[in-house]
């Protein structure tokens, strides 16, 4: 049982698969922490009974919120290193060994993506294009190669999360994680993973969600648009 990391899931409407992703985390884990970011669903009733830690958003933020109000936690807590997993049940918790194992054979690395394989993968073409487009701007401005910038299943290190200061609220603070956290000197390294996909539709919406990404991008790089705080929550 891992008592120093914590797995933190983000949630939005996911009653279907977070009862049997809980429960085997159970066996591996005994910090688990789930963010109710606003669900309509059961999905609330079904964690706040299963014994983890729940946090809760009234209505939807983003999924960047949640995550922001997980790290909070984690910072709270003082726990030393949070692993990120989606609550769709495309992360396999099997592969939290390989995050488990990097993280004590390196312990310069602060952040530790999970990277899958996405040409041999039934993923669909349009999110293997966007992945593979978004990996190669993401590890330019971060100056680092990240193969896989767009996995969710992380390991970050809570030194991060004290030094960066995140301005997003979807699906785009990923990506800001990234990109600040490599500014300011963070090793970021990759283990490999299986991703389950099985015909579901993405929450991320193709225009709006891109807009946002782009809009991050600019002002990350504008230092005159960083002074005068524009809102990136809209």
């Amino acid at each position: 049982m891992e008592e120093k990391i914590a797995v933190l899931i983000p949630v939005h409407n996911e009653e279907k698969n977070i009862t049997y992703i809980i429960e085997k985390l159970k066996k591996k884990i005994k910090t688990i922490i789930v963010i109710d970011d606003g669900s309509t669903d059961n999905t609330f009733h079904i964690i706040k009974n299963s014994g983890v830690i729940v946090l809760r958003h009234e209505t939807c933020k983003g999924k960047g919120e949640a995550l922001k109000t997980g790290f909070k936690y984690i910072v709270a807590e003082k726990i030393p290193a949070v692993i990120t997993m989606d609550g769709d049940g495309q992360h396999k918790v099997e592969d939290i060994e390989n995050f488990l194992l990097a993280y004590r054979k390196k312990p310069k690395v602060s952040i530790w993506i999970g990277k899958r394989k996405i040409f041999s993968t039934n993923m669909p073409f349009l999110r293997k294009v966007t992945n593979i487009s978004m990996s190669l701007l993401i590890s330019f401005l971060a100056g680092q190669f990240i193969p896989d910038s767009q996995s969710g299943f992380r390991l970050i290190k809570r030194e991060v999360l004290e030094k960066i200061n995140l301005i997003t609220s979807h699906f785009e603070t990923e990506s800001e994680i990234l990109i600040k956290s490599s500014w300011k000197g963070f090793k970021i390294s990759s283990v490999p993973i299986v991703t389950v996909y099985e015909g579901e539709k993405s929450k991320i919406n193709s225009v709006s969600d891109t807009l946002r990404f782009f809009k991050m991008i600019i002002f990350l790089c504008c230092p005159l648009l960083r002074k005068i705080k524009w809102n990136l929550k809209n």
